[in-house]
């Protein structure tokens, strides 16, 4: 191996080789922002990504997307990145002896000794501190609504101790960004939001076990639980129920929401789902449970599945 083909130091085992935090961040920054997985964005994808659908989607109920819209989405972008970068750190403190035990997760900053755990709590606090200010200009139902976050955001490091279904709590705290885009907009809850998030929850259930095939040999040496030690050879039949599940509580936020929308407007915005719905599928396809590398590939293109019904919910506001 060639000086040049060693990984930079303190870098973590499973962040993408050349990422920007390993080449481009100063020396003294990287712990803290590896510590945030800004070194790995797609837990800030899977977080954003919702906040996204429930913008679009109550702009499309009401017929009136507005220049404030597009702060809601860029605030979110904002507030999604420091809240996954607080969480991360608050999961990354609460599981630091765990993470030191298994190949993927000891490299990480607070069990190679990058960060000490004073020094992640003050982070924590910054991150958090920073994205409650700008929750704060969306208005007081948003904030009330992101507030009740915090209580999911804190117990799911603890859910695989406790439940063989930690990652339902995953989605529960992931995808509350459904509700909060919807509330930002519209300044109420409306079902269509609540289903909305139902259908993201349902897709965390879905690339999460994914995920969580990565490390099952690990996690069962640790006594560490998830859906997918859980379902183990069986977990293909499960991804597609959570598949249909997803796509089908889609189905009917985007039904219930626009009640009065032309035959146009509803099928492309159907087709959204149809196309989430075969992202998936073709994940399925592809899905090889004891092939690490390939787990991870297909978690990441995820990002592109959820984007799908962005799309096609902007076009529908042009039409």
């Amino acid at each position: 191996m060639t000086q040049s083909d060693k990984a930079p130091e303190g870098q973590v085992a499973d962040a993408v080789r050349g990422n920007w935090v390993d080449r481009d961040a100063p020396a003294a920054t990287r712990p803290y922002l590896r510590l945030s997985r800004a070194d790995r964005p797609i837990g800030t994808w899977l977080l954003y990504i919702p906040c996204i659908w429930g913008i679009l989607l109550a702009a499309l109920q009401t017929g009136d997307f507005r220049a404030w819209d597009l702060w809601l989405i860029l605030g979110c972008g904002a507030g999604a990145w420091l809240m996954r970068g607080a969480g991360c750190t608050w999961n990354d403190i609460t599981d630091r002896k765990f993470d030191a035990q298994v190949a993927r997760t000891r490299s990480r900053p607070i069990p190679s000794g990058q960060v000490t755990v004073r020094g992640a709590l003050l982070w924590m606090a910054a991150q958090a501190l920073i994205a409650f200010c700008i929750l704060i200009s969306f208005g007081t139902p948003a904030v009330l609504i992101g507030i009740a976050s915090l209580g999911f955001v804190a117990i799911y490091p603890f859910a695989k101790r406790f439940t063989w279904w930690p990652q339902v709590f995953l989605g529960l705290a992931f995808n509350w960004g459904a509700l909060l885009g919807w509330v930002a907009h519209n300044g109420r809850l409306d079902w269509p939001a609540v289903l909305l998030y139902l259908a993201g929850i349902a897709w965390t259930l879905f690339y999460d076990t994914i995920y969580a095939h990565q490390d099952t040999e690990d996690d069962a040496l640790i006594g560490v639980k998830s859906t997918a030690r859980l379902f183990g050879q069986s977990s293909p039949q499960w991804l597609r129920a959570f598949a249909v599940l997803a796509t089908g509580l889609m189905a009917m936020a985007i039904y219930r929401a626009l009640p009065d929308a032309t035959p146009a407007q509803m099928v492309v915005a159907q087709l959204g789902t149809a196309g989430f719905a075969a992202h998936m599928l073709w994940q399925m396809h592809e899905l090889d449970i004891e092939d690490v590398p390939l787990l991870l590939n297909l978690f990441r293109a995820n990002r592109e599945a959820g984007l799908i019904p962005v799309l096609f919910f902007a076009v529908t506001a042009m039409l």
